[in-house]
């Protein structure tokens, strides 16, 4: 199976609400068969114009594992939990090598 990854990056504006966020989207996560690799922390650019605020990155078993992982309820609630959290949330979701 080909896994999967979806990156974020998000500029938090309400730190204490998107608390509430960050207690609920691990279990949707490990729910789904993914695992956090990158969740904040410090980076560095080392080329182009890219400026992250801050950075996510999570694997998936598959794409199709991740996509569900989007549009599961479970999920549905954690971001529900984060509306009005961040300034930008931009996810994108791409497919690894087999």
């Amino acid at each position: 199976m080909t896994p999967a990854y979806i990156i974020v990056d998000m500029k938090i504006t309400n730190p204490e609400q998107y608390k509430q966020y960050m207690a609920s989207a691990p279990a949707a996560v490990a729910a789904a068969g993914g695992e956090y690799l990158v969740r904040g922390g410090k980076f560095e650019v080392l080329e182009g114009n890219w400026q992250p605020a801050r950075v996510a990155m999570l694997r998936f078993p598959s794409f199709e594992k991740a996509k569900a992982f989007y549009d599961d309820e479970m999920y549905r609630a954690a971001r529900a939990k984060r509306a009005g959290t961040t300034e930008f949330f931009n996810m994108v979701l791409v497919e690894g090598m087999g």
